[in-house]
């Protein structure tokens, strides 16, 4: 099984009371919390793709989390991943740390990257029963208004007729899905919870 995740931001204690506002009572309890999350969904031969920023502890506690956390994982590196260049980090719980990434999950493309890309690579391919094949999944911007106006730009891209190269008229397909942590109350999901997570969340179905 593959599990997808992003802006865990471990040790971060201003997600408490600034941006995100998750409400823990410290950052030893929100950790603790994420922890428990994690493993409670995730078996050791899982796989789990961290889509950026993972912790804004020290190499020593960062490692210490990376010992404790179920699964096999991939690191997609957002802004705040600046750890895992220092030499006494790691790494190798890491299958690979990348920037970006295109993966297969149940046929379908997976294009990921920490931050949101409104014209990824996929977007306009679509099944035999007109299902999107491509999904983008992305992080950085977790509940915040640069995601609400991710969120106006779907409508509008979803909303908007083209004619496509056989002549037949159709909607723009647009399929982002922020898989922001609080969203899934830090519990990694696979793309078809986030699918689910994502509709859910938006009210559309």
């Amino acid at each position: 099984m593959r599990y997808y995740i992003a802006d865990l931001h471990f040790y971060h204690s201003a997600m408490n009371d600034k941006m995100d506002r998750r409400g823990f009572e410290s950052v030893e309890k929100m950790n603790e919390y994420m922890v428990k999350k994690w493993n409670g969904k995730v078996r050791k031969n899982d796989e789990v793709v961290v889509l950026g920023d993972l912790s804004w502890g020290t190499v020593e506690q960062t490692n210490e989390i990376l010992r404790r956390l179920q699964g096999r994982l991939y690191l997609i590196t957002g802004n705040h991943d600046w750890l895992m260049k220092k030499a006494e980090m790691d790494v190798h719980r890491f299958v690979w740390i990348k920037p970006y990434e295109e993966m297969s999950d149940n046929k379908r493309k997976v294009v990921l990257c920490h931050y949101p890309i409104i014209c990824y690579n996929g977007q306009y391919s679509l099944d035999e029963t007109g299902n999107p094949k491509t999904y983008m999944l992305y992080g950085h911007v977790h509940d915040s208004h640069d995601q609400r106006l991710i969120e106006q730009f779907q409508e509008i891209t979803r909303g908007t007729m083209i004619t496509d190269a056989w002549g037949k008229e159709r909607n723009i397909p647009c399929n982002m899905i922020n898989c922001f942590c609080k969203y899934s109350d830090y519990e990694p999901l696979t793309l078809d919870e986030w699918i689910a997570c994502d509709r859910e969340r938006k009210g559309s179905f």
